[in-house]
């Protein structure tokens, strides 16, 4: 890898560092070759605390908590309490600027995380901490870079994509398609990701919250749940290209790994309601690992657990993020 470039601000109070920016570096992608990207990178927390790479979704990025630096709210708010005895660096995805028009690996995604470490002069994180894509991505970080990482957890991520989440998504993938053919590539991502939430939540959620019976609009039938996917998708509209969408859902279905190739402590958490990533194909991937512990989530949100299940999920990140503390 081949740094170009790095730009970057700090800002230091007492014992509390930040940092943000980004880094020019030439990647060695795994399909599409070299290729030069930019990787926005955000590192906050105590400056002698432990170093945990935290890592969610593809709608995710570095920003993930709220700082005195970094006012606004970060992906993972809801685990700022949990999050806060670690010093958090997280990346933006790349491909999630919609300049990297080509296959996007797991893998490279990890690359780009080690980039940043190197960068910053970091030899060794403590822990990587990912949920969903992030998650995948933390896997193949361990099997990489087993060197850079005490311990993994993991959250609703399995050895590979499931077939038929890879099925939804690549209806998602068609919807953007038929977006951009109609020259409205922007109604292409809403409506992808509009189907999108059909798989992130459950059937018990949306008949709790969506039971109304469909009202008559014109000559038109409306559902109860229309309007919270147009919010959604209207949302990812607003923030994410088609380019972005397309290739970092194709990403989740490139992921494949074997769990043989892990050698670190693992935490692996299935959500019990997820179909998206079945718990069972989470069990099969801790059996494997030898120093592996598994940990099952009841929800009724499916594999938007890590996002709206604060309590249980702040239980499992207070709990790993001591044991880091304890290995300093």
């Amino acid at each position: 890898m081949a740094v170009q470039q790095t730009t970057f601000t700090t800002v230091r109070q007492g014992d509390q560092m930040a940092l943000g920016g980004a880094l020019e570096v030439i990647l060695p992608l795994r399909y599409a070759g070299a290729r030069s990207v930019s990787i926005g990178y955000e590192i906050v927390g105590p400056a002698r605390a432990p170093v945990l790479i935290v890592a969610g979704g593809i709608s995710a990025g570095r920003h993930v908590i709220s700082s005195d630096e970094f006012a606004e709210s970060g992906w993972w708010e809801c685990q700022k309490t949990a999050l806060s005895a670690a010093r958090i660096l997280a990346i933006d995805w790349i491909g999630s600027d919609g300049a990297l028009d080509c296959p996007i690996d797991p893998t490279d995604q990890a690359l780009a995380i080690a980039a940043v470490l190197d960068a910053l002069g970091i030899v060794r994180a403590a822990g990587f901490a990912g949920a969903s894509y992030g998650a995948m991505v933390g896997l193949h970080f361990a099997v990489l870079f087993p060197h850079r990482c005490e311990q993994l957890l993991a959250i609703s991520a399995s050895e590979r994509a499931h077939p038929f989440s890879s099925a939804c998504r690549s209806l998602q993938r068609k919807a953007i398609a038929l977006g951009e053919r109609a020259d409205d590539p922007a109604a292409g991502v809403a409506l992808a990701r509009a189907l999108a939430m059909l798989t992130y939540r459950t059937a018990d959620e949306y008949r709790q919250r969506f039971d109304a019976a469909p009202s008559v609009e014109g000559l038109s039938v409306r559902v109860s749940a229309e309007d919270y996917l147009d919010f959604q998708g209207a949302r990812s509209a607003a923030r994410t290209s088609a380019v972005a969408y397309r290739r970092l859902s194709e990403s989740i279905d490139l992921h494949q790994m074997e769990a043989s190739q892990l050698n670190l402590p693992c935490i692996f958490v299935a959500v019990e309601s997820d179909w998206l990533v079945p718990m069972e194909d989470i069990r099969a991937l801790a059996d494997h690992v030898p120093q592996a512990r598994f940990i099952v989530l009841p929800s009724l949100f499916g594999h938007d657990a890590f996002l709206k299940e604060q309590d249980q999920v702040s239980a499992i990140l207070t709990e790993f993020i001591a044991s880091l503390e304890s290995a300093q």
